[in-house]
């Protein structure tokens, strides 16, 4: 039950994750994530889809971490891997999301796009099933090279955005705003979601306990 409850968690911040993605995607004139610069410009250049070079991006990544360090690799990462790419391409086909207007309304689009993701990127992290293979990665290159964390995602993120940007992805103001407002509602949808999920394991378990007592 506990279990079934922290993978429930999982995938509906997986699900609001990847709608935060695609809205963006639909505003990327403005500017996108770095992760996401990268996946469009693959689209554009060699096909696919938006979705397909999330995953298999996110495949390399755990391959990489795999080798380096084992314990960031859990079920939750690869279901992660599949998941993320695999709704985005579902809310992107199914085409319910505000198009650009090239106007200010643009702004208030893909702002809505980065609060969402940050919620829901708090929220299936704080499910506890796996580290996405984005964290997983930058995570055991930080102990191998026992550098800070920030350091490393910072390098990573500004590797993978020239990488796009050379590619010819969509880089733009917001590309660089991403991380200012996106990380601290992370932070926060982590540590909420963090100890609602605490909060109904503990009465789980307490209810539990009461109903053993009662039935002896």
């Amino acid at each position: 039950m506990i279990h079934m409850m922290r993978w429930f968690f999982f995938v509906i911040g997986i699900m609001f994750f990847s709608l935060g993605i695609s809205i963006a995607i639909k505003v990327q004139h403005l500017g996108i994530h770095p992760w996401d610069v990268l996946n469009v410009a693959l689209f554009e250049r060699v096909g696919l889809s938006i979705g397909s070079w999330a995953i298999i991006i996110s495949g390399v990544l755990i391959i990489v971490s795999w080798i380096l360090d084992k314990s960031y690799i859990k079920s939750g990462t690869f279901f992660n891997a599949f998941l993320v790419g695999a709704f985005v391409d579902l809310f992107l086909w199914v085409d319910f999301l505000p198009n650009a207007t090239h106007a200010w309304p643009d702004i208030l689009i893909i702002l809505s796009g980065i609060v969402i993701m940050g919620l829901g990127g708090g929220m299936y992290n704080a499910a506890g099933v796996g580290s996405g293979p984005r964290d997983g990665f930058m995570l055991s290159i930080s102990d191998k090279l026992n550098a800070p964390i920030s350091r490393v995602r910072i390098v990573t993120e500004s590797s993978v955005l020239v990488l796009g940007l050379v590619l010819g992805g969509p880089v733009f103001w917001f590309t660089f705003i991403f991380t200012f407002i996106q990380s601290p509602l992370f932070q926060f949808s982590y540590y909420k979601f963090g100890s609602l999920i605490t909060a109904i394991e503990s009465n789980f378990l307490k209810r539990k306990e009461q109903y053993s007592k009662t039935s002896v």
